[in-house]
């Protein structure tokens, strides 16, 4: 395993590869440092490093990188359903539970989506409450609000 630190608008960033695909991403101040990884590059990395400046500039607004992250077969469906939501829009919880047909699972949902591995990448970021709300982040509801100001996105909110 492989990691690279990449310096970004929202702070330092730990990308985390097996050497093939991304297996998660730390935002400054939450790297765990608790994997085998070891400073290094591979083509992975690179290519999320590529495509991260580039959403940073406003360039990319859809990533396309080989990922491999770590999970339950029911986080694994959850994120791919954040991986489904269109850049600059919003999705509460509910819809979540709903497009996965489990709409009773709102709170499931919630956990799955605060334990996704490779933020930004697969966008817990532009799930919200049901309320409209902005809702928990690993790197705080600051570093959410400011992904959701470069998506545009923040005109949705009903507070915006």
């Amino acid at each position: 395993m492989n990691y690279q630190l990449l310096d970004t608008p929202l702070g330092t960033l730990r990308l985390v590869s097996n050497g093939v695909a991304l297996e998660k991403i730390e935002v400054e101040n939450h790297h765990s440092e608790q994997d085998a990884a070891t400073p290094g590059s591979d083509p992975a990395l690179e290519a999320c490093a590529v495509q991260l400046q580039a959403y940073f500039a406003g360039t990319l607004d859809h990533f396309d990188l080989p990922l491999a992250p770590k999970g339950t077969d029911f986080q694994r469906v959850v994120w791919a359903q954040l991986s489904a939501i269109p850049y600059g829009e919003l999705r509460s919880y509910g819809d979540i539970a709903r497009a996965i047909d489990r709409p009773r699972a709102v709170r499931a949902v919630g956990a799955a989506n605060g334990r996704n591995p490779l933020p930004i990448v697969v966008p817990c970021h532009r799930v919200i409450g049901s309320d409209g709300s902005l809702t928990g982040f690993a790197g705080g509801l600051a570093m959410k609000r400011q992904l959701l100001e470069i998506e545009g996105s923040l005109m949705e909110l009903p507070f915006g």
